[in-house]
Order: structure tokens, then sequence, then C-alpha cells
């Protein structure tokens, strides 16, 4: 990289939070964030433990089962690196999506404490142990209402500004919507749900200006 990109690189991050204010959003985002990460393996394991209801899931019952691991987390952490790569960029993408992200970590933990469901008939375990950090390596199977995979390829998605990565994006995340009713891994109304919760949540990090 020359050195005169360089210089624009680092008046683009400069530009981007040139004020206090925008700079203290970004680190208490930061922090909010690493702390739900530590969080995340104790509220797995808890909701693990409980009771819940199968439901009776139409797609699903006519939906033979694969183990499709690999190309779910082909296509998530694909799509995290090209993210990062605008984002390194375009660094004002940075705190808009660390904000949506702990809205969609709050909806999440509401959700998931509210709806007890237990895990569709013929699910076939994710294995991907880049994630099992945030799972405590240990197998889940009633993180269920709403995806968190599918939350995340939308945030994505939403994030992503060229046209060209947006349709890919789009792409990305229809497919692993499919894959991961492929796999059993959630009902229907999992996967069906985050979209309009993640985007609803995204407008509200706009709103408030995160």
């Amino acid at each position: 990289m020359s050195s005169a990109s360089l210089y624009k690189l680092k008046q683009n991050w400069l530009n981007a939070y040139d004020t206090t204010l925008k700079r203290i959003k970004l680190l208490i985002g930061t922090m909010l964030i690493v702390a739900i990460i530590n969080i995340l393996p104790g509220f797995f394991r808890t909701i693990e433990k409980r009771p819940g209801v199968v439901l009776n899931d139409f797609i699903l019952t006519h939906l033979p089962a694969y183990d499709v691991s690999v190309p779910i987390f082909a296509i998530i952490w694909g799509m995290g690196i090209l993210l990062m790569v605008r984002a390194f960029y375009k660094p004002a993408i940075c705190s808009t999506y660390i904000w949506t992200l702990i809205f969609v970590c709050i909806a999440r933990f509401i959700s998931l404490t509210l709806v007890n469901l237990d895990p569709p008939v013929g699910l076939i375990p994710l294995v991907d142990p880049l994630t099992g950090f945030f799972y405590g390596h240990a197998a889940i199977t009633k993180d269920l209402f709403f995806s968190g995979h599918t939350s995340t390829m939308v945030l994505i998605f939403l994030n992503l500004e060229k046209r060209t990565d947006r349709i890919i994006g789009f792409i990305a995340a229809l497919t692993v919507m499919l894959l991961l009713l492929i796999q059993h891994i959630h009902y229907t109304m999992d996967v069906l749900a985050a979209p309009v919760i993640v985007y609803c949540l995204y407008k509200l990090a706009l709103y408030l200006d995160l």
C-alpha cells in the first residue's frame, strides 16, 4: 500500500470518528460486545437445560435433513471477511454494525428466554470450531428463535454499500437460510423472523445515530 493510500485511509478513520461523542459510542459499543461474548456460553448452557416444545413444521417435515455445515460456515465467514474489508476502508460502518449487533443480541436473549423450544426433528448439529467459543464448546440445539446465523447474514447485507456487494450479500443470506432448513437447525419461523427483526433493529440504530 502506497503512502498516499495509507494517508487516505488514516483520514477516513479520523473523519469517521472526528468527535468525542463518536469515539465514545464506538468504545462503549465495543466494550458491550466483549461483555456479550463472555455472557453467551453460560446463557446457551442455561437454555439448553430447559424443557421445550417441538413444533410441527410443514416445510421441515417435507425436507430431508443433510449435513451442510461446511457450506454454511464457508458463506458466513466469507461474507464476514468481505464486510471487514469494506469497513477497513469505510470505518463509519463499524459503529452501525456493532450497535445493531448489540440490539440483535439483546433481542435474542429476550426471545430465547421467552420462547422455549426443543430442536426440530432430524436436527443435524452444526460443526464449526471457530464459533465453538461462543457456545462454550458444547453442543447447542435450542438456540432457535430467532436464527442467529440468519441474523448475521442479514446484518452483513444491510451494512454493505456497493451494489455488487449487496447482490452477493442478498444471495448469500438466502442461501444460508435455505441451508439451515436443510440441516434442520431451525424451524422455518426462526429463519423467516430474523430478517424482519434485524431490519427493524438496524433502522433503530440509524435513527439513534449509532
